[in-house]
C-alpha cells in the first residue's frame, strides 16, 4: 500500500498492510526542533540548521530523508502564516537558549525582557508589543495575555471574530498549490486551514494579532462559557458561518484531494476531568461542530480530525454525535482513557490518531525497553480491525533521549514486520 492507501484504509476501519504512521502533519503531531536534530544525527543524515516551521511550539521540519526513516504515511498542508502572524519564508539563522542553531522565518523578530526571557512580536512588528514569551528555562513560547479592559454591558462579539475571515483568492491559490504538491507525494493529505476550531485556548489570546480586541484572557474566556454563554454562542455562530464559506470555497478548488481536515484543536480535558459536562458541550459546542462536519460529510470524502488532550472519555459520545471521525492525541494515561476500553467501546465509530506511546513519562523518562514494550502493546490494541494511525500522545518534546525515540521507531518496525 502507499501511505495514502494505508491511512485511508485505517480511516475506513479496515485492516491495512501495516500500521499507518504520522509525524508532522499537524501542529499537535509534530516533533520539537531539538528532537529532530537528535534523530538526524543518530541516523547519520546531513548536519545543518533545521527549519522551525511552527515557532509557537518550536516544531522542526521533517525532510524527505527523515520521513522515509520514520515511515511516515502523511503530509500536512498548513496556512501561509504561523501562530505569530508571519509567513514561513526569508529563513535566517537563530541560536536558541539550549544552544541549537536553527533556521527561523525572516519576521521571527525577538528581544529580551528584563529577566532574560525571549519575547516575540506579532507579524514581526515590535511597535505592536510582544505577543509571546519563552522563559529562559523553556523550549517553546507561551502567549502573552493582552486583555484590554471592557465594559460588561457593551461587549461586542465582532471583537472576538476579527481573525476569522473569508479566504482570499491568494489564500485559495496557495492552498490549491500546496495540496496539489502534497497529492503527488503518495502520502495521505492532512489539511490545516485554520478558522474552524471553536474556543481553542491556544488561539483565544490571538498571538498573531497586533491589537486583539474582545475577551482574550484565558481565565476570562473560560468564565465566559458559563457567565456569558449567549455572547460565546454568538461568536461561534458567526465563526461557523465564515468557516462554512471557507470549506465550500476550498472544496470547489481541490475537491477530494484532501484526505483529512483538521477541524478542531480545542481541549476539553485535564489529567483527570473535563472542562465542561456533556450537557454543556451539547449546548455550547455541538450544534456548531455539527454544522461544519455535516456539510463536510454531505459534500466531500474528507475525514474530520478532532484534537483534545486529557480525560475526555465522558465526552466521546458527544464527539461522535458532533460528526468527528478522528480523535487525537488519545491521552492513554489520563483518567478513563484506557486504550482497551476506548477501542472496545468506540473503535467502530472513531479513529484513534495517537496514543502510541505516553510522552509525559514513558517516552521522556522511561527506558528504551519500556518504550518499545508500550509501543508494541498500544499498536496491538488500537490497530485491531483498523481505525488507528500511530502517533505519540501529542508532540515529541525537547530533551527526549534519542535512544527512546529510536526504540519507538524500532518497535513500530517490528510490529509492522520489518
Amino acid at each position: 500500500m502507499t501511505g495514502k492507501e494505508r491511512v485511508n484504509a485505517s480511516l475506513n476501519h479496515k485492516q491495512a498492510d501495516k500500521v499507518a504512521i504520522d509525524f508532522g502533519s499537524t501542529s499537535v503531531t509534530g516533533i520539537h526542533v531539538q528532537a529532530v536534530e537528535k534523530l538526524r544525527n543518530y541516523y547519520g543524515l546531513d548536519k545543518g540548521p533545521i527549519k522551525v516551521i511552527e515557532p509557537y511550539q518550536m516544531l522542526g521540519e521533517l525532510d524527505d530523508e527523515l520521513k522515509s526513516i520514520l515511515g511516515i504515511d502523511t503530509i500536512g498542508v498548513f496556512p501561509r502564516n504561523t501562530m505569530f502572524g508571519f509567513p514561513n519564508e526569508g529563513w535566517k539563522e537563530f541560536k536558541t537558549f539550549w544552544g541549537q542553531e536553527v533556521l527561523v522565518p525572516g519576521k521571527f523578530i525577538t528581544d529580551f525582557d528584563n529577566g532574560g526571557d525571549l519575547l516575540i512580536y506579532p507579524e514581526g512588528d515590535k511597535l505592536a508589543g510582544a505577543s509571546g514569551r519563552m522563559p529562559k528555562s523553556s523550549f517553546f513560547f507561551d502567549s502573552i495575555i493582552r486583555q484590554d479592559t471592557f465594559d460588561e454591558n457593551n461587549l461586542d462579539p465582532i471583537d472576538n471574530i476579527e481573525e476569522f475571515k473569508p479566504l482570499s483568492e491568494d489564500d485559495l491559490s496557495y492552498f490549491e498549490n500546496e495540496i496539489n504538491i502534497a497529492c503527488n507525494s503518495g502520502a495521505a493529505v492532512v489539511a490545516n486551514i485554520g478558522g474552524t476550531g471553536l474556543g481553542d485556548i491556544a488561539l483565544v489570546p490571538a498571538p498573531f494579532l497586533k491589537n486583539p480586541r474582545g475577551i482574550r484572557d484565558i481565565t476570562e474566556w473560560y468564565m465566559s462559557t458559563v457567565m456569558r454563554m449567549e455572547y460565546i454562542q454568538t461568536i461561534f455562530e458567526m465563526q461557523t458561518d465564515v468557516a462554512l464559506l471557507n470549506l465550500k470555497k476550498l472544496y470547489q478548488r481541490v475537491g477530494n484531494k484532501i484526505d483529512v481536515i483538521f477541524l478542531c484543536g480545542t481541549d476539553f480535558g485535564t489529567q483527570d476531568s473535563q472542562f465542561c459536562a456533556p450537557e454543556s458541550f451539547l449546548e455550547l459546542y455541538q450544534p456548531y461542530y455539527k454544522k461544519m462536519t455535516g456539510w463536510i460529510h454531505k459534500n466531500t470524502n474528507w475525514k474530520v480530525f478532532k484534537h483534545s488532550c486529557g480525560a475526555v472519555e465522558p465526552l466521546i459520545e458527544n464527539f461522535i454525535a458532533s460528526g468527528f471521525d478522528i480523535l487525537n492525541p488519545v491521552q492513554i494515561t489520563a483518567t478513563g482513557m484506557d486504550s482497551e476500553k476506548l477501542k472496545s467501546h468506540y473503535g467502530d465509530k472513531l479513529v484513534f490518531w495517537g496514543g502510541g506511546v505516553d510522552t509525559q513519562q514513558i517516552l521522556s523518562f522511561g527506558t528504551p525497553k519500556e518504550v518499545g514494550n508500550q509501543v508494541l502493546e498500544q499498536c496491538k490494541i488500537l490497530s485491531r480491525n483498523g481505525g488507528f494511525v500511530f502517533n505519540t500522545v501529542h508532540n515529541i518534546q525537547a530533551n527526549v533521549p534519542v535512544e527512546n525515540m529510536v526504540a519507538m521507531i524500532n518497535a513500530l518496525r517490528k510490529f509492522n514486520g520489518h
